[in-house]
């Protein structure tokens, strides 16, 4: 025994004694490398995180501006309401573009006959919808009726466009979408102050359209909220109630070794396979309507339960042993100690390891393609059954449009996207420092 310690000592004593100066200076070399490679490494990291947020934020901000015509428009009572009904099943037959265009037309001071081809340019500045923001006007003014009120509505894309600089006016006309005439009336506008640049709230109001001018997040927002909120019914329990079992419960023997190993594999499956399962078992097998926030809510369920399990049972085995030995030794229960002083304790670590499963699932896309969740909704679900859609799946769907302004929206959306994700960081970090336990 004796002669065993002696040789540890005897290596202890070569390993860690007085080395030569040249040896000194290797080593010191070495580890003055290894943190410039760190340093490097990290700058590296930052770089393309500044390069992304940049480009992003660089491309998707004039999304929140839009291009709004002020136009003074005349509600002629005969044209609009001759017999005194102003209900929307009347309002719904008044030709109103017929009204915004001739209001347009006076303010550019080119009221009388005009050509056709003048009067289809000029009517290519206003968006496709305008008319349906007069309607919404009377509406909700129908003592206007009679009267020559100021009405803002949208101006086409293709003039938003022109006054962000996504069209430049140096191209050769016939390569514009805009050609030199309107150019000529959109610099008018802008002098008379008719054509102005205002805050989009459309992004946030509108559905789904086809015109860049009148698409907007509403439709894909609560389509999200509504699949977040399964998720954390669902998997938030369930993964917990689980990992509490397997750490604590669960006798140590082959079959929960499987189950183990299949949580872990589950965790690194790709997400479209998920999709794959759903339009399986809950569209083919159970019925569930397509398109839908309950089915997308479901598959991202499953996708996020093996994060929440593991991340939970981590939390678990890190609370200190003897914190549950000494509730067994005061009498409590095992399950009076899980949840009197295991979960509480363990709850930072359930909180991000919840964060992270939602997060992941609020950017997946791939499995809810494969579900349907790529219909074209105008309307907003109000239940859950109803069809929607969900951000990263709209952000999709506005990177193929080849319209100049879905550009500018789909870099808008993941900016919205984004801010949705720090939000729920924020709270959780929040929520970690307040209950967080240091031993």
């Amino acid at each position: 025994m004796s002669t065993t310690t002696n040789t540890v000592a005897e290596q202890v004593r070569s390993r860690y004694q007085p080395q030569h100066p040249s040896h000194l200076r290797k080593r010191y070399r070495s580890e003055w490398f290894f943190k410039i490679y760190g340093l490097v490494s990290v700058l590296i990291g930052l770089s393309f995180l500044f390069i992304m947020f940049t480009s992003i934020i660089w491309n998707g901000w004039s999304a929140f501006l839009q291009a709004n015509l002020k136009l003074e428009v005349f509600l002629d009572q005969k044209k609009i309401n001759p017999d005194g009904k102003s209900d929307l099943n009347t309002l719904r037959h008044v030709n109103f573009k017929s009204i915004m265009r001739n209001s347009l037309y006076e303010q550019l001071g080119l009221s009388g006959n005009l050509k056709p081809k003048i009067r289809r340019q000029l009517n290519k500045l206003l968006s496709r919808n305008a008319d349906m923001q007069i309607r919404e006007y009377v509406l909700a003014n129908p003592s206007s009726i009679g009267k020559t009120v100021e009405v803002t509505v949208l101006a086409h894309g293709n003039v938003d466009a022109f006054l962000k600089g996504s069209i430049s006016r140096d191209i050769p006309s016939e390569k514009r979408q805009i050609n030199d005439q309107q150019v000529e009336w959109i610099d008018q506008l802008v002098s008379s102050g008719t054509l102005v640049m205002k805050w989009n709230w459309g992004l946030f109001k509108f559905g789904a359209s086809s015109q860049p001018e009148t698409a907007g997040l509403l439709v894909a927002i609560v389509g999200s909220i509504f699949m977040m909120l399964i998720v954390i019914v669902l998997a938030v329990p369930l993964g917990v109630a689980a990992a509490a079992y397997l750490e604590e419960f669960a006798p140590k023997n082959w079959i929960t070794d499987i189950i183990e190993v299949n949580i872990n594999n589950l965790a690194a499956v790709p997400s479209i396979v998920f999709g794959l399962l759903g339009l399986a078992v809950f569209i083919n097998i159970f019925g569930l309507p397509r398109s839908t926030a309950i089915v997308g809510g479901l598959v991202l369920t499953l996708m996020t339960l093996p994060t929440v399990i593991i991340a939970t049972r981590a939390s678990i085995r890190a609370v200190p042993r003897s914190i549950r030995e000494a509730a067994l030794a005061m009498g409590a229960s095992k399950m009076q100690t899980l949840f009197h002083h295991t979960l509480p304790l363990a709850l930072p670590g359930v909180l991000t390891g919840t964060i992270i499963g939602l997060v992941q699932a609020l950017g997946e896309t791939a499995p809810l393609l494969m579900i349907g969740l790529v219909a074209f909704v105008v309307d907003v679900p109000s239940t859950l059954l109803e069809p929607s859609t969900a951000l990263p799946v709209q952000i999709y769907m506005w990177a193929r449009s080849a319209e100049r302004g879905f550009v500018e929206r789909t870099a808008g959306a993941t900016i919205v996207m984004l801010i949705f994700i720090i939000f729920m960081n924020t709270i959780v970090a929040i929520l970690r420092r307040r209950f967080e336990s240091k031993w």
